[in-house]
């Protein structure tokens, strides 16, 4: 028998978030979690806010929503606004109403970043690391490092003289410029619109640009990130911001770290077996010589 297509637009509907989302979804762990830490953290929000003025988004919000940001891979705020307006999933996690507005993109942007800059974020994701339930989850003996760049929202073009000696980009809203023979370093120029952006190639025969470098220490058993840090692009700062990482890390016995041979260095090697680390990394020649000795002599008959 031919079912009867009905309308979809009644007025009232008698139906909460908490039915919608599966009992086996996995973002239900996660938000039993993240509420605990979130209850523990309650009087670190009370200080930070005044209890004067017009209610801001609640800091609950909106790191729930920067969670989900990050486990959707969300390429923007907007975009996050408009996936929580009509994801029931996404409402129900972030603990918006079904009938309640969405907030402005800009508006979202601005609160978050003001917890961004009260380290709170950092500290949630530590507090939630911590928990017991998640401690299960993760080594505390092996752990991989590796780092990554990441681009600028600068251009080319916005890279000058510190002195103002260079040729200016033509009029109009993309002008051109004329970097034929013209040498530009970090130590001579700057971004006009992004200071702190370096110019930084990730390897010979790439070309140069204007970005900043991430880096990521995760453990070993199931692959979770336990620390991660934003530095400027230098050479040397995936082994410094992998020494800082480790310093923060919580232990009492020897650890192992795995890298890729861009962290081959005598000195670096160094540090990590001052701080009871044993290292795992892909030898480029430059530290250890176990290259040739490991070759196999094939004797002559």
């Amino acid at each position: 028998m031919r079912g009867v297509e009905v309308s979809g637009d009644s007025l009232f509907c008698y139906v909460r978030l908490e039915e919608r989302v599966p009992q086996e979804h996995p973002l239900r762990a996660i938000r039993s979690l993240v509420d605990e830490v979130l209850d523990q953290m309650s009087g670190r929000f009370a200080r930070l806010y005044s209890k004067m003025g017009r209610p801001s988004i609640p800091p609950e919000h909106l790191l729930r929503a920067t969670l989900l940001q990050a486990f959707y891979s969300v390429r923007s705020e907007r975009m996050l606004m408009e996936q929580i307006d009509y994801n029931l999933l996404f409402r129900w996690f972030v603990g918006v109403a079904m009938d309640a507005d969405m907030w402005h993109p800009t508006v979202f942007t601005k609160n978050r970043d003001r917890l961004l800059e009260a380290d709170v974020a950092h500290e949630f994701l530590m507090r939630l690391l911590g928990l017991r339930q998640v401690k299960r989850l993760m080594s505390s003996e092996h752990f991989t490092v590796d780092g990554t760049l990441i681009d600028a929202w600068a251009s080319m073009k916005s890279f000058r003289a510190k002195d103002g000696s260079d040729e200016p980009p033509a009029p109009g809203r993309n002008g051109v410029r004329n970097f034929r023979r013209e040498k530009r370093s970090n130590d001579t120029h700057a971004s006009t619109t992004d200071p702190d952006a370096r110019l930084y190639r990730k390897g010979n025969g790439q070309g140069a640009r204007l970005c900043f470098m991430g880096h990521v220490l995760m453990e070993n058993r199931n692959g979770l990130a336990v620390d991660a840090t934003l530095t400027p692009a230098t050479g040397t700062a995936e082994r410094e911001a992998t020494l800082t990482m480790l310093d923060r890390q919580a232990r009492r016995k020897r650890i192992t770290l795995g890298a890729d041979k861009a962290y081959d260095v005598t000195s670096f090697v160094g540090d990590l077996r001052h701080r009871n680390v044993t290292p795992h990394i892909a030898i480029n020649g430059t530290v250890s010589k176990l290259g040739k000795s490991r070759k196999t002599a094939i004797p002559s008959r």
